[in-house]
Formats: structure tokens, sequence, C-alpha cells
């Protein structure tokens, strides 16, 4: 019996839940120094001066570091095709671009005592004005960085068209010609938090031969090893980095911040370790925010329900400093269309500079910002032509026959089956005996109204693809132990990778170590984010395995005198014989040993010839009391396909984890900058980050469609469950609201912004 696809408990659990785990605050270094940053406290605003005096002289403190004698050059953008002026200064050099921007950093013997002494240090600012708001970015009236003459960090189509990433475009003022009914909104895919549990940390130690050893709670070590060799003017054997157990990342700890990596550069000038952890306001601040969009959505077709054109225009909030999230609409892009056939689409957007906290990859980074631009748009569509959404959605699915598909935009789905996702979720969620209940409430007027929301996705995992790093190697006591580029943080990858290799070569998991997160351990690697590990990572583990398994029988047989072929493995035993000669084996040690120098081990570097396109359907019910405006979620219906399931209790919890973030967006979270560019959402008493108070017990009906593009038929699934719960929620809360007259209601549907919609419907003003 298959050990795959079944639901193994996670090995990495018993420490977790015991002894704890060992992340960067908890390593100990001999005699290393605290860094703590002085921060901004301006949206925008010139230095005027910064003494430092008082801190210097202040007990415990070793420096006092400003721009002026830090001699690191500026960061280079984060985003791809910014303009170089606006790369980031390593420490504010006479101006500050949010609140938050790092002015200064203080070096002393303890935490406290560097605390203490960034209090005494007093900056003299000049206001200046603060753009928040990316749309009034656009006009260009305060220009965060005057060298680069605009606000606008990357168009689209137009920059990526310019280098072949993209076909150029103009608009097509004839694009809904052939459409009865076009459907227009105005949506705003609020900027969120991506709130790890652990905040992020660092710590760095050079090593008297001028190596540096780097402590980091990222989820790519080996890139972030390739920005310390950048940053510093390092060689690939200068540099080592280590994540030790990081506790959640969701994209935002990719890659490198300055105030990381700034510990190397301090501890070189001290000539002693140097250590920094982040409190959670700096958390809240100034750790890469998510989403960020606004968007004006057009979708058109007949009155029969079928869609003709859609046009998507987006704005895209980059912050401060623009990073990767200046370049995911080129995700949003990548999945405009979604599940549906749609003959003409358009696409194009603006990342632009803004007085705030620069904006990076957060759980499905462009995806569900896409999905829920589209699924939005077939309500509004459904609801224009009076035409049930499910069946709206129904009638435009790719058929499950015209795979590999693809879309307007040149994406090419592996495999789907859209239509049977949605048949699960709706059977599941008993569609039609909600939709009387729903009737039957609106006949009777009670305060609590039924809404009833339905989303179809699709979305892009391993999107890059890229190649993986996976070894296997049996060790002289019969264990093995397996090392990958991979670098989990919350996943459970020691459990699905030990029950691959155990799978194919029959040693207990039990008996298998797992190495990760340590470039000098593990030659090379990308990393965990995108939802890629398990179809690059895991194969390569998978074929590391498969290619231990031929040594072992090549070996066994020349040690049996016996042809291959006929070699088998008993992975009950652990033995190798002859088939039908079970009393006459060898055990793996007995092979390890025999194998001498050249041991039984393989590396495997795994690259799929393109990324796979998981997909899914969720059905979200909601009560909204028309009275109040409070929503409760009082059901959450999810089909999520990933492909063949190694470990269904591991999807389980990643999809768990999603729709938990998928809900909390669509209900309560948003950060919040008043026009003067201060957060006001700077903790988690202030943002709304969900509870299991706010959420119902989740639904989840399994769904198995194996991609063709790696042997394990495989695909991700750490994004799923966000990118489908959002659109369902959302529109879920309008649906309960729509015969009252109501047509949108933008995210978070939080009380006040639903009972406001309720009010201007019924003749108030909202307030």
């Amino acid at each position: 019996m298959s050990i795959l696809g079944n639901r193994v408990l996670r090995t990495e659990d018993p420490k977790f839940l015991t002894v704890g785990g060992s992340y960067v605050d908890d390593i100990r270094l001999e005699g290393a120094a605290h860094v703590v940053y002085v921060r901004s406290t301006m949206a925008h605003a010139r230095i005027a001066a910064i003494d430092t005096s008082e801190a210097e002289g202040a007990p415990g403190v070793l420096a006092v570091y400003t721009a002026s004698n830090c001699d690191l050059a500026p960061m280079p953008p984060g985003a791809p095709f910014a303009p170089p002026a606006m790369a980031r200064p390593w420490l504010a050099d006479g101006v500050v671009r949010f609140v938050g921007d790092m002015v200064a950093a203080v070096v002393a013997e303890t935490r406290t005592q560097a605390v203490d002494a960034a209090e005494m240090i007093f900056v003299d600012y000049e206001p200046m004005p603060a753009v928040v708001d990316p749309e009034q970015a656009l006009g260009g009236g305060t220009l965060l960085f005057p060298d680069a003459g605009t606000n606008v960090a990357i168009t689209m189509p137009d920059d990526l068209a310019a280098v072949g990433m993209m076909p150029a475009a103009s608009p097509d003022e004839a694009l809904f010609a052939d459409c009865d009914v076009v459907v227009r909104q105005r949506i705003v895919n609020q900027r969120v938090a991506p709130c790890p549990l652990e905040v992020r940390a660092s710590a760095a130690s050079w090593g008297s031969d001028g190596r540096i050893t780097y402590w980091t709670s990222a989820q790519a070590p080996h890139g972030v090893k390739a920005t310390v060799q950048s940053s510093f003017g390092l060689d690939e054997s200068q540099v080592r980095v280590i994540a030790p157990d990081v506790g959640g990342g969701f994209g935002a700890k990719i890659g490198g911040y300055p105030e990381e990596l700034f510990t190397i550069w301090a501890a070189k000038q001290l000539g002693r370790p140097v250590r920094w952890t982040e409190t959670r306001s700096e958390s809240m601040s100034s750790l890469g925010h998510g989403r960020a969009q606004v968007q004006e959505i057009e979708l058109g077709g007949s009155r029969d329900g079928k869609l003709g054109a859609y046009r998507l225009t987006v704005v895209q909030d980059a912050g401060a400093y623009p990073n990767l999230g200046a370049f995911l609409p080129m995700f949003t892009r990548t999945m405009l269309t979604g599940v549906y056939e749609i003959p003409k689409v358009e696409f194009s957007s603006r990342s632009v500079a803004t007085n705030t906290n620069p904006t990076v990859a957060y759980r499905g980074a462009g995806r569900p910002e896409a999905t829920a631009a589209i699924e939005r748009a077939v309500d509004l569509f459904s609801a224009e032509i009076g035409m049930d959404p499910a069946e709206v959605r129904r009638r435009n699915l790719i058929p499950a026959d015209a795979f590999p598909y693809t879309t307007p935009t040149g994406t090419t789905y592996d495999i789907g089956d859209y239509e049977r996702a949605l048949d699960l979720a709706l059977e599941s969620a008993g569609y039609d005996q909600l939709r009387k209940e729903q009737a039957a409430r609106r006949q009777s007027g009670e305060p609590k109204q039924l809404g009833i929301g339905t989303a179809v996705y699709v979305e892009i995992t391993n999107g890059m693809p890229g190649s993986e790093f996976g070894a296997v190697e049996v060790l002289p006591d019969g264990k093995a132990r397996i090392r990958t580029g991979t670098s989990a943080h919350g996943q459970g990858h020691a459990t699905a990778w030990s029950m691959l290799v155990s799978e194919a070569l029959g040693i207990p998991m039990a008996d298998i170590e797992f190495i990760q997160s340590d470039t000098d351990l593990v030659p090379r690697g990308v990393g965990t984010f995108a939802s890629r590990s398990l179809q690059s990572g895991g194969v390569a583990v998978h074929q590391a395995s498969e290619e231990v398994l031929v040594k072992a029988r090549q070996l066994a047989a020349e040690l049996l005198e016996a042809n291959p072929d006929d070699v088998v493995l008993d992975k009950v035993a652990g033995r190798f014989h002859v088939a039908g000669t079970p009393a006459v084996g060898k055990s793996w040690g007995e092979l390890v040993e025999s194998a001498g120098d050249a041991g039984l081990a393989a590396e495997v570097d795994f690259t799929a010839p393109g990324p796979s396109f998981p997909f899914g359907a969720h059905v979200a019910v909601v009560e909204v009391d028309t009275d109040t405006g409070l929503v409760d979620v009082v059901r959450m219906v999810a089909v999520d396909d990933a492909g063949r399931m190694v470990n269904p209790l591991l999807v389980e919890g990643q999809v768990h984890g999603g729709l938990a973030q998928g809900v909390a967006q669509a209900l309560l979270e948003e950060v919040v900058y008043d026009a003067d560019g201060n957060p006001l959402t700077g903790n988690l008493a202030d943002y709304a980050m969900v509870t299991a108070t706010e959420l119902p017990s989740f639904e989840r009906i399994p769904m198995e469609t194996p991609t063709p593009l790696n042997p394990l038929g495989v695909k991700g699934v750490g994004e799923s469950g966000t990118i489908g719960s959002t659109p369902a929620v959302q529109n879920a809360v309008v649906d309960a609201l729509a015969h009252l007259g109501v047509r949108h209601v933008d995210m978070p549907t939080t009380p006040q912004r639903v009972w406001q919609a309720i009010s201007q419907v019924r003749g108030g003003n909202g307030k």
C-alpha cells in the first residue's frame, strides 16, 4: 500500500508543540551587539538636521549611523523596469518618503540600551506634501523622486513591450461594439498587511577568514545569499546564509530588506556580531504590504449570458520605494480572464510611487487581484442581465476538453475541469435550497438577509519555472538524508518530502533526516514562494530517490549475482533480494558499505516545462444584518484542485490558512493611512487580523486533476484558498443586499461600509 495520498501527521509538529522552534531571535551569538532603527515619523519630509550626540554618549552605545557615515550604495529598485532614480538609500539621505523610513541606526551592547539611545536622537524635519492615494500620485503634483520626473514606476504593456515581455497594444475603441450589455465598476483591492507571527529578524557574524554567516527569517535563503553577495561585493564562497525555523512569510519574506542586511555592514564596522529583531509595530509599518490595486473593470456580453469583451485598467500602489509589488500587475494580466472564454480583452496598468510602505508579494501576488476583478465583474454582469451568477459562470467556463488552453493574453493553462469544480461546490452547498431560503427571507423582510457568493478561479503556480535542487543519500546505518533547495516556513515540507522518499525506498519516515535553508549544506536552491515547492523541490527529491533506487538495485544485483531486473526491494524488511528468494538479500546498510566512497546518493535539479494552473470553486454563504451592517460568514464551501495530493492533511492545512486570509480581506483587513501618510493601523489592536471567532468551519470538497507537467502530477496549493474565497465572500455580501438596490461594496465589507451602502440606497447619506 502506498503511503502517498494518506493523511500522515506532520513530523514537524511534535517539536513546535513541545519545546518550540528555533528562530533567528533564539540564535545565541557570543558578543553580539544589537541594532535599533530610528524611523521617520513623517511620510514626506526633508531632513534639515540630525543630532546624534546625546545618543552617541549613552550607556552601552557602540555606534550611531546615519546616511552621512554609511557608505553603502543605495539599493536599486526591487521592481524590474523601475527608474534607477527610485533607488532606496539604506538610511534616509536628505529626504524621508514614508512613516517608517529608516533615518538612523543605533548599535549598543544590549537591545534595551539601543532602544533608549535611539529615543535621544533628534531629527529636524521640514515637512513636504505627502501623496498617499495612488490615483492622485499619477498626477505628479508631488514627486517622490524629482530626478525621475514622475511617480510612475512601471507602465504595462508599454515598459514590458519595449523588451519583448508582452505585446504592444493600443486601446481598442470598438472593444465592446458587439456587446448587448456592458457593466463598468471601479473597485478597490485594498492594501493589506501579511502579519507573520514571527516578525523579521537577522543576525550577522564575520569570521576571521573574511566569511560572513548570516541568519535571516526569509523564505529564499539562496536568493538572500545572492543579494548579500551583490550588496557587499562578496564572492559565493564568502557567504553562508541560514534560515532556521521561520514563523510565516506569505511572500513578504522572500528577499532581504535593508534593515535586515544592515546587520552585515554594521558587524563589519564594529568587528563583532550584530543582530536585529523588529517590533510588531515595525512589522506593520515597514514589512512589505500586499495587494493595493485600484481597478476599473469593464465587462460586456449578450443578454443570453455569453461574455464577449473584458477590459481591466489597474493603478498599482507601489509605495515609497518601488519593489516587487510594482511588478505584480504582470501576474494580474497573466490571469486576466480567469476561467472564462472571453474572446476580446485589454489590460493596462500603471504602478505608482506614494508616501506609503512599499508593496511586495503577498499570498497570491497579483493573481488574487485578477480573480477578484473578473469574479466581481461576472456578478455585476449577471445582475445587469437578470441571470443567476452561477449560470452565467457555467455558460462561459473553458470546457474540460479544451486543455491545454491558451488565453487571449497568451497564458497556456495545463489542465482543468472548471465545470466539475463548480458543480461540486454548488451541490455541496445546496445552492438551489439556499436560493429558496434567500427568497423567503427577502419576502419576509427580516433584518438578517442571506447572501450567496460564488467564485470560480484558476491560478498560476511556479509562475516562473526555475530549476530546484533535491538530493537523497542513504547513510551507513540504513537511514536516509534529504537536502532540498526549498525553504519551508509552515508548509510541512519535511513531512511531504519524507513521504516521497519513504515511498520510493521503503525507509521509514522516522529514519529520514531533512535538511534545508542552509547555503553551506544545500549547494543551490530557489526557495519557497509562489506555491512552487512540491512541484519543483518535491519532484526533485522524488527523482533523486528513484535514482538512488536504481543504483541500489544495480549494486544488489552485482552482490547477489543476479540480473538487476530480477532484484526487488522488500520495503517492509528494507532488503533487496532476487524475486522468489527472499531469504538471501542485502540491506540498505550493507549496500552502502559495499558502495564505498561512491555511496548511495543522487542529486537532481528539476525544471518543470511550464507553470501549473490549479483551480477551484468556492461558495460563501453570509448573513448580513441590514440594521447594523454586520456580516457573519455562516458557510464556506471550497473545492481546490491542486492535482495529485501527496498528503491531504497538508493540503487541508494550506487551504484552511488561505481561506482564512481570503475571508479576512473580504471582511476585515485593511491598512489605512490618513491624508498625511500617517498609518492608522499600526498594531494588531487597530488592524483587524482575522481570528477563529470570525470564521466558520470550512467545508472542503476534494478534487484531483493531475498535471502532466511533472511525474507526480502535483500542483501548488498554498495560495488557492485565498484566491477563491475573497471574491466569493465579497459577492455574497453584495448578493445579500442586491434586492435593496445595492450594486457594489468595496472590501473590506466592514459593518460601517455595509451599513453606509444600505443607508444610501434607502435614501440616507450613508453617514
